[in-house]
């Protein structure tokens, strides 16, 4: 049986991808939902992309920044839980000087 206890700092899984930007891992071991966590590098910004038919969950553990929401800009923190509806477009930024790490959890398989 696989491990099913985890924590926000090591969700176990896979490194996708580990880069210039930023280090993303994901964990795969449910049938319908994948976690996932990235650590966004100072003064870098994710692409930004949406996903039609898919929703998610971004809860932030460390740092802050902003996140992209449609046309909307929040300021995010630790602690703030971001709900990011079907299709909807949005972006992590991270303008300053520290890690902003967050992990999130989406339906189905990656499609970005």
């Amino acid at each position: 049986m696989p491990n099913n206890k985890y924590t926000a700092y090591d969700i176990g899984g896979s490194v996708i991808k580990d880069n210039e930007t930023y280090l993303l891992k994901d964990n795969k071991t449910l049938k319908n939902l994948v976690l996932s966590s990235t650590l966004l590098k100072p003064n870098q910004e994710t692409r930004g992309h949406s996903h039609s038919g898919q929703e998610e969950v971004y809860y932030f553990i460390d740092g802050q920044g902003q996140m992209i929401l449609g046309e909307e800009s929040l300021d995010v923190v630790a602690g703030d839980i971001i709900l990011i509806p079907d299709g909807a477009f949005h972006k992590v930024i991270n303008p300053t000087s520290e890690y902003l790490y967050f992990v999130c959890v989406f339906d189905g398989k990656r499609n970005h």
